[in-house]
């Protein structure tokens, strides 16, 4: 067999990872920023209550539509030229969202986002997983990349804050650009692609239309059931077709000669229990930060920005967990044993806040669980982002990578529309139930509304057990062995999973 010539690792790759990671921070906070400045832009713009999920949903449909389309352009273009592209489109993107004047101009601004988000992410997550080979360095790499990619959300919730109560809510897309140009620019000087990670072959079109079609029609089947419910014909059928066409599109991928997905990518043990736990905790994580945030602004009356700031605990036990505990154990234990009790420690946090009332102490217990959640979340992260792209060929490197980000953000949609869902609906009947006259309707509504959130919480905490059950058992790569030679690793990462079983 011929031997790998082992290749020095670039001089480079630490500023690499400062750039990568601004782009990454910018797509993150993207997902909860303007979650804040939703209520003023909708009354700015005209936009109706049955109308407003769409600032939210174009984006989404978009982005989980375009991922594994966007992760294969990355293998076939080059990963620095799609991280580049993607990062000048978002930014051009965030400005006609800043400067939209009505609601067609917002929800076209939302869905470019996702088009060239779709871009970004995977060519962002793929550059690292080609770029960090040597085990310690790569848990350090991904440590600082899975604390932001947990992390960014809740920092978004707190500028979005800021921006929106000290300027307006337009620059909740204005803020992208700096971002954006800071990041391309390095990029551009910084990031050299290894050779030959390229992946050539020419594109699987049918795969392209079966896997993005299949994925919007998820996507918004799920958005749909939030505001129309379960049983809405249209809803109903936008499942079938997912379906139907997210089964062909395995089928085409199976026999085609050049796959838009090689099969082998999530098929893996480890991978494919590394993608199902991810969107599952997900699920229960996006559905929170809405409810979090509506129960401290609406319940116990807080500002945009002493909301941002409310979810700060989070923040720190995510960078915690990620940076502290994740970085400095995935190369002395098994990523299932980081994996699985982060996502009880998060389990353990979730169940705190089922005990939410009305009258509930920040302190008491908000606090404690959001601590909770992100230490466990951060945990389980770290390991997780690393092992989705650890092992797999360089040229499908960036369709790995998209994986990843297809099960968050599908993850998030379903899980902002399940929990949503199930939280309306808890509250609806708690309200008929408890129907009295006067000043009384008042407070009769606000634990309504805390009754639904607890109702979804308690999903929540179901669905991180079971994302725990499953890195348990799915995932049965070993610790990354170091003691081997540089050049015995080097030729490993190309080939194999650099893992003992």
């Amino acid at each position: 067999m011929s031997q790998a010539v082992p290749k020095a690792p670039d001089a480079n790759r630490w500023k690499a990872l400062a750039f990568i990671a601004i782009a990454q921070l910018m797509v993150v906070l993207d997902a909860t920023i303007v979650n804040i400045a939703m209520p003023a832009a909708q009354s700015d713009l005209g936009i109706s209550e049955g109308n407003k999920q769409w600032i939210v949903t174009a984006y989404a449909l978009a982005f989980g539509g375009l991922l594994l389309f966007g992760g294969r352009i990355a293998d076939l273009w080059g990963r620095k030229r799609t991280f580049v592209v993607g990062l000048a489109g978002f930014a051009f993107a965030s400005a006609l969202g800043g400067a939209a004047q009505d609601q067609t101009m917002m929800f076209g601004a939302r869905a470019l986002q996702g088009v060239f988000g779709a871009l970004l992410a995977p060519a962002a997550l793929s550059l690292l997983a080609v770029m960090f080979t040597d085990a310690k360095e790569r848990a350090k790499a991904f440590g600082i990349y899975g604390a932001i990619a947990g992390g960014g959300g809740a920092v978004g919730l707190i500028l979005g804050g800021f921006l929106t109560e000290y300027l307006n809510w337009r620059w909740t897309f204005f803020v992208n650009i700096p971002f954006a140009i800071i990041a391309a620019a390095g990029a551009y000087f910084v990031i050299r692609e290894p050779e030959g990670g390229r992946n050539r072959n020419p594109l699987d079109i049918p795969g392209v239309l079966l896997s993005t079609l299949g994925l919007v029609a998820l996507v918004y089947g799920f958005t749909r059931a939030e505001s129309e419910g379960w049983s809405d014909s249209l809803t109903i059928g936008m499942f079938v077709g997912s379906a139907v066409l997210l089964a062909a599109f395995v089928v085409v991928e199976s026999k085609v000669k050049a796959p838009l997905l090689p099969l082998r990518v999530i098929t893996e043990r480890n991978r494919g229990g590394v993608y199902l736990s991810l969107g599952l905790a997900i699920i229960g994580m996006f559905g929170l930060f809405l409810f979090l945030t509506y129960y401290l602004q609406i319940v116990k009356g807080y500002s945009p920005v002493k909301t941002g700031f409310a979810f700060l605990p989070m923040v720190v036990g995510m960078i915690t967990g990620s940076t502290q505990i994740g970085t400095r154990l995935m190369t002395r234990v098994a990523p299932r044993l980081l994996m699985g009790p982060g996502f009880l420690v998060a389990a353990l946090g979730m169940f705190l806040l089922t005990q939410m009332k009305v009258d509930s102490s920040y302190a008491a217990l908000l606090l404690p669980a959001m601590l909770l959640l992100g230490l466990g979340m951060g945990t389980a992260f770290m390991p997780a982002m690393s092992m989705a792209t650890q092992g797999v060929e360089p040229r499908d490197a960036g369709v790995a990578s998209a994986m990843v980000n297809t099960s968050q953000q599908v993850g998030g949609a379903i899980g902002t529309a399940l929990l949503n869902t199930i939280a309306a609906s808890a509250t609806t009947s708690y309200v008929k139930d408890h129907a009295v006259g006067g000043a009384q309707q008042q407070l009769v509504q606000l634990e309504g509304m805390v009754h639904g959130y607890t109702s979804a919480i308690w999903f929540a905490v179901g669905i991180l057990l079971a994302a725990s059950a499953i890195a348990f058992t799915l995932v049965n790569a070993g610790r990354p062995n170091l003691g081997r030679g540089a050049e015995e690793g080097a030729e490993d990462e190309l080939k194999v999973p650099v893992v003992a079983h």
